[in-house]
């Protein structure tokens, strides 16, 4: 009962879920009289958070719990007190890709008026737009966008750096290289100069508290590129369970 229960609390969180699978352990089992509950695990794939942000897989385990009995007898699971829980976040780069489309990851990109992404503008907004990312190995990413200046439209934008976490909540990109490749060589000076606005917006804009769903907060530890995977490894610090 408390598994389903929890489970169908769980998928309420995502706009779409393939599946979402919790189980509970408890031993002896005579403990959950007591509300005492050893660690809830949640394993979901194919998660759509917040109808923007599409996630592989998610799964937490968390500490012991402590229940409230009373809620146990309505057939609500509540915590007597907050707990917190290992957390894995796998994200495909297709699936990035898809969140560069999102309303809100656009609103952020559009009429951009920092001092480095308006230095060539003569002072005027600037938009960046056609955003792409290509995992690389050794926690590396490449980047490429376009943007247009009041000499040049569709100036193309190409970049290569590391992907990390600041703070444990912000996706950083450091170690920024200018890849000329996929540039003209008429523009390469162009599209060089605006890396430092267009980076500056990235490394504001990718905050994992957009993640953060009803009553649990995600931080991370450590983030790693397998091939076309970002995996996010980390802790949740869960208030309650989600609805109740």
């Amino acid at each position: 009962m408390i598994s389903s229960v929890a489970r169908q609390a769980i998928q309420q969180l995502f706009t779409r879920s393939e599946s979402v699978d919790v189980s509970i352990r408890c031993a002896p089992a005579s403990k959950i009289l007591q509300g005492i509950v050893d660690s809830f695990q949640m394993k979901g794939r194919g998660l759509v958070i917040k109808k923007m942000f599409e996630a592989e897989a998610m799964e937490f385990e968390t500490d012991a719990v402590s229940l409230d009995m009373s809620g146990l007898i309505g057939g609500k699971i509540r915590l007597k007190q907050a707990t917190h829980a290992i957390a894995t976040v796998t994200m495909t780069e297709s699936g990035i890709n898809k969140a560069f489309t999102a309303d809100l990851v656009e609103k952020r990109l559009q009429d951009v008026t920092s001092e480095e992404a308006t230095s060539l503008s003569g002072g005027d907004p600037v938009s960046f737009r056609d955003v792409q990312m290509v995992l690389l190995p050794h926690q590396r990413v490449k980047i490429v966008a376009k943007t247009d200046l009041p000499n040049r439209d569709n100036l193309p934008i190409s970049l290569s750096a590391k992907v990390t976490v600041e703070r444990r909540r912000r996706v950083v990109f450091t170690d920024v290289e200018f890849e000329p490749d996929d540039v003209p060589e008429d523009v390469q000076w162009l599209s060089e100069a605006m890396i430092p606005g267009f980076v500056g917006v990235l490394n504001q804009m990718v905050d994992l508290e957009r993640f953060d769903l009803d009553g649990v907060s995600l931080r991370v530890n450590q983030l790693d590129v397998k091939g076309k995977q970002l995996l996010f490894n980390g802790y949740a610090e869960i208030e309650h369970f989600p609805g109740m």
